[in-house]
């Protein structure tokens, strides 16, 4: 792999370690690393400091300029990470430097809302995309490739990727997908009718939402707006779109591909042993 010749450094403002130890690397890399441009537009690596949450949001912010990214966590599970011990920072940065890594792409996953045969609102996930009521029930409708697979009555239904198989999915019992798969994971959330296991759909198949129906009852409402709420398009656990009776969720392998960079072979099923104590 090519060496990385300028990267950025990406934490959150209200992380104090992860902030702590941004400026330990930035000065660590002006020491040993003086020809590495840290900053900049023309960035080929972004190093995230953080957890999960942090990873996935510097994942959407950098994904229109495909930079190499490589996790190191300073949160608290760190499935993301290309380090997960603080102990390792410095080590993970200088392989990622020196081009001693393998690249795994991971896929995004493109959702736009259709309303009265407009498009109302448009984003892209690296986990997933739910749709949700959130203190009640709603009807949905699951099409794979305009062919009718589910009729959902209860809180919603969630769609993954094989990145995300790990997250809110595994949390709703979906299976775990390796994270180089391309593919899309429909799992339902506490349907009310028979209940259906999840379904993983190819990379190339189009997953349509239809809300049927839902109880109006406005007891929410979104912070910045006002607006009343009863459900919700949720991706990735930060972006949300109010839904209304009717409308369409298209989903699809979004154009954006997010590369991590992976430090040790087979390292998915190490963290897969770490997290859930596999002898």
């Amino acid at each position: 792999m090519r060496r990385i010749s300028a990267v950025d450094l990406y934490s959150r403002k209200d992380n104090a370690k992860a902030a702590a130890w941004s400026k330990k690397i930035e000065a660590w890399l002006k020491k040993n690393y003086p020809k590495v441009k840290v900053g900049g537009k023309t960035a080929a690596g972004v190093i995230v400091l953080g957890g999960d949450g942090t990873i996935i949001e510097a994942s959407r912010i950098f994904r229109h300029k495909n930079p190499l990214i490589l996790g190191l966590n300073t949160g608290e599970v760190g499935f993301l990470a290309s380090a997960r011990e603080p102990k390792n920072f410095l080590r993970a940065t200088r392989q990622f430097l020196d081009g001693k890594y393998s690249v795994v792409n991971r896929m995004m996953v493109n959702s736009a809302v259709i309303r009265n045969g407009r498009e109302v609102f448009k984003t892209d996930s690296l986990n997933e995309v739910a749709v949700q009521s959130l203190l009640g029930i709603v009807k949905l409708e699951v099409d794979i490739e305009k062919y009718p697979l589910q009729f959902i009555r209860g809180s919603g239904v969630l769609v993954a990727t094989a990145t995300g198989s790990t997250a809110y999915n595994l949390s709703a019992h979906g299976p775990i997908v390796m994270p180089e798969i391309d593919c899309l994971i429909v799992t339902e959330l506490l349907d009310h009718n028979i209940p259906t296991p999840s379904v993983v759909v190819k990379k190339d198949n189009k997953v349509t939402l239809k809300v049927i129906d839902f109880r109006e009852r406005g007891t929410l409402s979104i912070h910045k707006t006002g607006q009343e709420v009863d459900v919700l398009l949720i991706a990735d656990g930060e972006t949300v779109f109010p839904l209304r009776k009717g409308d369409k969720i298209v989903l699809k392998r979004s154009a954006h591909a997010i590369k991590f960079a992976e430090l040790e072979h087979n390292y998915f099923f190490k963290s897969l042993e770490e997290k859930f104590g596999f002898k």
